[in-house]
């Protein structure tokens, strides 16, 4: 008989190196799926590990192969002291989505790091891991996969935005959830103050001290990716290829890229959430504190844009992939189909016990 409540790490790092995301989740499968987010917390990335983790693309398989093996140790110490520091006794799982190293699918490729099966030694707990894999093989993007959640949790909202490395887009369309990637957020932001020693510019007020480049913004808006139907996502490999030649052949104070930027990423989202009117927008991720690009994101709308807690803000990512990590314990759908362009929904990830 499957149960009804499971408590549940749920762990994630992404595109924009802020790094590991830690939450411990109850859910509860009584009636409509319910969660509580029990403990939270980000633990930051060395200097060191932001540089490894910027530059995999670069690396070849077998050096891939040797920096999953350390990331995957360093994952067992984080979750271990997060298990320790929050006396945490009661635990079905740890679910992990890793770090993506590679991300290609019309090459049939997704490669996260940290998701090798000596995890669940390391910390002698059951591991649920390595969500993308599958899908890629069926056909699919791989991503997004927060939709499945979106759908459960938070299906109040009309749309479900998350800023992150990139910004997504989940909403239901003839009775389907469809989401998609719509263009690179904290990913470009966070690489052009990196360079003046900082991490992030914070709540957007260098971008906001800075000229609009109105060519600029008419080459970005005009890139082929922006044209593309859904099922569509985006990785690093893209944003290094399209996105960096293109802004750095300006030659612009940084100011001023961060403002024509943020005025991009306010221009694709608000064509994507005002196909529907009149409608509410639940918008989380790290993205959410650049102050500057929310007001442009609520002027170009035509919805009603909602910012939940602090603790959703940070943690939605994390908590989702608890959730999805969870519906794979129960061999229930955790990836769509709608969502992806895979060949079906399936229950996806790995299971590995110590």
């Amino acid at each position: 008989m499957t149960k009804a409540e499971y408590h549940v790490i749920g762990v994630m790092s992404g595109t924009s190196l802020d790094g590991v995301d830690l939450a411990y989740i109850r859910f509860d499968f009584n009636g409509n799926c319910s969660f509580e987010i029990i403990n939270a917390i980000t633990i930051s990335y060395s200097n060191s590990w932001r540089k490894t983790l910027g530059n995999l693309i670069d690396k070849s398989l077998e050096e891939l192969h040797g920096i999953d093996s350390s990331y995957t140790d360093y994952l067992a110490e984080v979750i271990s002291s997060f298990i320790k520091s929050n006396k945490i006794k009661v635990l079905d799982a740890i679910c992990s989505h890793g770090h993506t190293a590679l991300h290609q699918p019309e090459h049939k490729l997704t490669y996260q790091i940290g998701n090798m099966p000596k995890l669940a030694d390391l910390l002698n707990k059951t591991i649920v891991c390595d969500f993308r894999v599958q899908d890629v093989d069926l056909g699919g993007q791989g991503a997004p996969l927060v939709p499945i959640g979106d759908d459960l949790l938070f299906s109040e909202f009309d749309y479900c935005l998350n800023l992150g490395g990139f910004a997504n887009v989940s909403t239901e369309i003839d009775s389907k959830r469809i989401a998609f990637d719509i263009c690179p957020v904290n990913i470009i932001l966070n690489h052009y103050v990196n360079q003046h020693g900082l991490a992030y510019d914070d709540e957007g007020k260098i971008a906001s001290t800075g000229n609009l480049n109105s060519e600029l913004l008419q080459k970005l808006n005009e890139l082929e990716f922006y044209q593309k139907p859904h099922p569509k996502s985006l990785g690093l490999e893209w944003v290094k290829t399209e996105i960096f030649p293109l802004i750095d052949s300006y030659n612009l104070e940084t100011p001023d890229v961060l403002k024509t930027c943020i005025e991009h990423i306010a221009v694709q989202i608000s064509s994507e959430i005002n196909k529907k009117s009149d409608v509410t927008v639940l918008v989380a991720g790290g993205g959410v504190f650049n102050s500057f690009l929310i007001d442009r994101i609520r002027s170009l709308s035509v919805n009603d844009i909602v910012i939940p807690s602090k603790q959703v803000i940070e943690f939605k990512e994390a908590l989702i992939f608890g959730l999805l990590g969870v519906l794979k314990l129960r061999n229930e759908v955790n990836c769509l189909s709608s969502v992806t362009g895979a060949s079906m929904n399936h229950s996806s990830g790995k299971i590995y016990h110590p």
